[in-house]
């Protein structure tokens, strides 16, 4: 592959790459813990949703409209914490909520399936599904449940499939490293929640 072949390509998919970049740098900054991730996830946010619009992939694109309202609530929830604790402090996540996540998934995925049917959107119950749970993982990472990380380990693995199917392939490449970067969080999270734990009278 020549070097204007390489300039084409990401002069016609400059905002694909600009999404790439700015989700894998806002992740990683996630999980570290550092409450400057938010601002770099909102613009990835935006970024996607244009890209996903261009691709019919119509739950993605409405997936990222929900994660700005998450990203700002995790923004103002996360920054919160580091006020009045000095630090983004983990918050284990019991069966219960567990349970109430992963049913209220189904149920979105049921109900975004159907409506992405009938908008003739492309893979509408895998894609409404991914995005159903996404959600879930975005509302536990916004809450900083260590759980978030596993949620998200399963749906990214999901969607690295569903891009390639798509011919989105700096997506599937950026998904595939947004995997290596969940269980570097779920390490990172767990230990940072063992700590506490051993901080506690």
């Amino acid at each position: 592959m020549s070097w204007s072949s390489i300039a084409n390509y990401l002069a016609a998919n400059w905002l694909e790459v600009a999404g790439f970049l700015t989700t894998l740098v806002g992740i990683w900054l996630t999980t570290r813990r550092l409450l400057i991730c938010w601002p770099v996830v909102l613009a990835a946010d935006f970024l996607y949703l244009l890209v996903f619009y261009r691709a019919r992939l119509f739950s993605d694109s409405l997936l990222q409209v929900f994660f700005v309202a998450f990203t700002l609530y995790g923004w103002w929830h996360w920054w919160r914490g580091v006020r009045e604790e000095g630090e983004v402090r983990v918050v284990p996540l019991g069966l219960q909520g567990w349970v109430a996540g992963l049913a209220a998934g189904a149920v979105g995925a049921v109900l975004l399936g159907w409506l992405m049917v009938r908008v003739g959107a492309a893979l509408p119950h895998l894609d409404a599904a991914l995005a159903s749970y996404s959600l879930v993982a975005s509302w536990w990472q916004a809450r900083k449940h260590t759980a978030n990380w596993w949620l998200w380990i399963a749906v990214d693995a999901i969607y690295i499939g569903e891009y390639l199917y798509k011919n989105l392939w700096p997506t599937a490449l950026l998904y595939l490293l947004l995997v290596i970067l969940a269980v570097i969080g779920l390490v990172d999270w767990r230990r940072a929640a063992a700590s506490v734990e051993l901080r506690q009278p």
